[in-house]
């Protein structure tokens, strides 16, 4: 299958399924689906532990807030640590994540060069991004020039290039805890799910919701995917304050992220937090 998009007038570039990302994806979806079978309070409690502390401290506070944005600062030995964590979700190594992130704050919702722009449709925004990659996107020589900071980090490229090794030492530690329940929920089960939940952040979040201000792409908050994303889904205000460090801004906007950033801080484990523009309540 062949898909194009125009780099330039009259030059489509084609795209192609990425066969090996649809085997990879629909196995684990596949595995996924054993869960009935699989099932026990134990495994449902680890999975929905795992996805908050590979999903809110790992992804939204360590990839997003602290890799992508630098929007606080904490010792290296604990941006390691959250580091991993965020690789154990299973969504690319840190130099891939963040420097796509960049590439969509840099051009959003552009139809090329934002890796997954909304004005490609749901599903391209969602996950299809993922099935077709274009090399710059994907090609580890071409996007670790979006992420120079942790390209030039021998941690960081180790940990970019073996990130899926990591969950071997995973599903060990969750046998041995609770046999292969814990391993269909706590891998599996919550792969998936973590999955789906922060490419929300990708899609819906670009379609449907309100908008605080008024930032030159169509990002909106939305209430139910904050849920979901432990305070990603207030993603107007993000996009019109990517450095700061906190999402949900009004007393209503739960942001359970930011909740850990400030006892970070209150710890004195968290310092330079970007906090809201006394300007931007105005807007």
């Amino acid at each position: 299958m062949t898909n194009f998009i125009s780099n330039s007038p009259g030059k489509p570039e084609p795209l192609h399924l990425n066969w090996t990302a649809v085997a990879f994806f629909g196995v684990i979806h596949g595995l996924a689906m054993l869960a009935p079978w699989f099932f026990s309070w134990g495994a449902l409690g680890v999975t929905i532990f795992l996805h908050w502390l590979f999903g809110s401290i790992g992804v939204c506070l360590g990839y997003h807030r602290l890799l992508s944005h630098r929007s606080f600062k904490v010792p290296k030995w604990l941006e390691y640590a959250i580091a991993i964590l965020g690789a154990l979700s299973i969504q690319g190594g840190p130099i891939f994540w963040v420097a796509g992130h960049r590439l969509h704050h840099a051009y959003t919702e552009h139809e090329d060069k934002d890796p997954y722009s909304a004005q490609r449709g749901f599903w391209w925004s969602h996950m299809l991004w993922i099935f077709y990659p274009k090399s710059e996107f994907f090609d580890y020589d071409y996007y670790q020039k979006y992420a120079p900071d942790l390209a030039r980090d021998p941690f960081y490229c180790w940990l970019n290039r073996y990130f899926l090794v990591l969950q071997i030492p995973v599903a060990i530690l969750l046998y041995f805890m609770g046999g292969w329940p814990y391993i269909i929920y706590g891998v599996f089960v919550r792969a998936v799910v973590l999955w789906h939940t922060t490419w929300l952040i990708n899609s819906v979040t670009h379609m449907w919701g309100y908008r605080t201000f008024d930032s030159n792409d169509n990002s909106r908050n939305l209430w139910w995917a904050a849920i979901l994303t432990y305070g990603e889904g207030w993603h107007n205000n993000h996009h019109a304050y990517p450095h700061v460090a906190k999402c949900g801004w009004r007393w209503w906007e739960i942001d359970l992220t930011w909740w850990v950033i400030g006892l970070l801080k209150t710890m004195g484990l968290a310092k330079d937090v970007n906090l809201p523009p006394a300007s931007a309540f105005s807007e």
